[in-house]
């Protein structure tokens, strides 16, 4: 079959080639040079356009009535109503313009396509409407430009008295999540002190001397493989190891500065706070306010709420922040969707890596009766060296 269909395709690319060559011999039969539009033709075309461009506009329009204002849900934060308000007024300013200027496009086409004897009035130009179609872009433009920035300062501006503390921390290719304890107080961190027991580097008495400890012995060890007169090594692995152990005595000398200049008593703000291994699930409650802060391990990511009109980047070596609000459940919007399987998620918006369409997080938003029960079993069970 497959054989079949391609000699088919070849015949028919065949059989176009043949048609047209005969059309460029018929017109040289009659004299028409195939390069020459004639009237007919010209208004042919010109009806055509404007069909197309009256099917376009009804394309549209359905479009628009069929999957919504840009295709999204109903938003589930007190913040994504004003997102969506600002959404639509954009959406409407970008579809008026699209009217008029594609309808005007499209009916001076239909309208003044060329006609025997007619000619093309020359217009150089007009700088009252070059002023004008210059200025009232750039009105509107500023308009939409300084309501953006109201939602951006609104979105990362201060959080209240009563929000609740947490970060995301992103890396290739998961999230995990680190909730303020008791104190509503994240502890301090160290790229530094990141090793398999800490995978945030949370920076505490202990977690410096282990770090301190764990780096001596890698040096120790580092020193009697670069010392040992039994083994030969290649001039490139000796090298190797030498500059290996050059960055590690560097760090190894930030490490004790580190631990100088710790002061014992930060370490409850750490030891309270409740860390929840790698994509695992994000729970939030309903009509609670959060202060989000994000970190990176390695390249930049992209923290993407879809369904509470959020998002920020992650940033190797900084940190950024982002605050909203939940305002419906899991289980409310389950029912607005009919969809018994609906989870919020978290996405990587960054195009981060191999992996990068599995780095997602579950988020669940609970009534608050049922968010301080689960609550009440993480700080039971799941403290910072208690994971």
């Amino acid at each position: 079959m497959k054989f079949i269909a391609l000699i088919v395709i070849v015949l028919a690319i065949i059989a176009v080639a043949q048609l047209t060559r005969i059309y460029e011999l018929t017109s040289k039969l009659r004299n028409r040079n195939e390069t020459d539009v004639d009237y007919r033709d010209n208004k042919l075309n010109a009806n055509l356009l404007l069909l197309f461009g009256i099917g376009m506009f009804v394309s549209y329009i359905w479009m628009i009535a069929r999957y919504g204002a840009g295709g999204n849900s109903v938003a589930a934060s007190v913040e994504g109503v004003d997102y969506d308000w600002l959404f639509a007024v954009n959406l409407v300013l970008i579809s008026v313009i699209f009217f008029v200027t594609n309808g005007l496009l499209f009916y001076f086409a239909w309208k003044y396509h060329a006609r025997p004897g007619a000619k093309a009035f020359y217009y150089t130009h007009n700088t009252r409407w070059e002023l004008a179609w210059t200025a009232a872009p750039a009105a509107v433009l500023s308009v939409i430009i300084v309501m953006g920035l109201v939602q951006w300062k609104d979105r990362t501006g201060a959080a209240g008295e009563n929000a609740v503390v947490l970060e995301l921390y992103s890396k290739q290719f998961d999230w995990a999540v680190r909730y303020a304890g008791q104190d509503n107080q994240l502890g301090k961190f160290d790229y530094k002190l990141i090793n398999t027991d800490n995978p945030l580097g949370l920076a505490t008495s202990a977690t410096i001397a282990a770090r301190v400890d764990e780096l001596k012995a890698e040096i120790e060890a580092l020193e009697i493989r670069i010392n040992d007169k039994n083994v030969v090594y290649s001039v490139n692995a000796l090298n190797e190891m030498k500059n290996n152990l050059a960055t590690k005595e560097r760090l190894y000398v930030r490490l004790l500065q580190l631990q100088e200049n710790h002061d014992p008593a930060w370490d409850a703000a750490a030891l309270d706070d409740i860390v929840q291994p790698a994509n695992i699930k994000l729970v939030l409650k309903k009509g609670q306010e959060y202060d989000m802060y994000f970190r990176a391990q390695d390249v930049i990511h992209s923290a993407f709420f879809p369904h509470f009109r959020a998002q920020i980047n992650t940033v190797p070596g900084m940190v950024t922040r982002l605050k909203f609000t939940p305002s419906i459940t899991t289980r409310e919007m389950r029912e607005k969707m009919k969809d018994d399987n609906f989870n919020y998620i978290l996405l990587c918006n960054k195009i981060c890596g191999a992996s990068h369409s599995n780095m997602k997080l579950t988020v669940e938003v609970l009534e608050e009766a049922e968010y301080d029960a689960w609550w009440a079993e993480q700080v039971a069970t799941k403290t910072f060296g208690n994971n």
